[in-house]
């Protein structure tokens, strides 16, 4: 789920999936953004760190007028040193 290349982590894209059951989960866009980022949260942890360390994030979204809704999310996890950040709509994202 991610990689290190010279003290540099880079994770891979994190879908709003339960991990225990492999799906997304119900409740939306915040739901799965919120899932998305409890997701990268546990990568980061097994790297020794936490939210604070991201630099960059890329948000493909369904729908950008989602935006807005994912962006309050993100405000709950990335509290300080807000990580540089990129969004797209795209037409359809794998699950795999």
């Amino acid at each position: 789920q991610a990689v290190v290349v010279d003290q540099t982590m880079y994770i891979s894209g994190q879908l709003g999936m339960d991990p225990a059951s492999g799906q997304l989960v119900e409740g939306g866009v915040e739901a799965q953004t919120r899932q998305a980022l409890v997701n990268m949260g546990e990568i980061l942890k097994a790297a020794m760190c936490g939210y604070e360390n991201v630099v960059k994030t890329t948000v493909l979204l369904a729908d950008m007028n989602d935006f807005t809704r994912v962006n309050d999310v993100y405000k709950q996890f990335f509290t300080t040193n807000y990580p540089a950040r990129a969004a797209y709509q795209v037409a359809a994202l794998p699950r795999v």
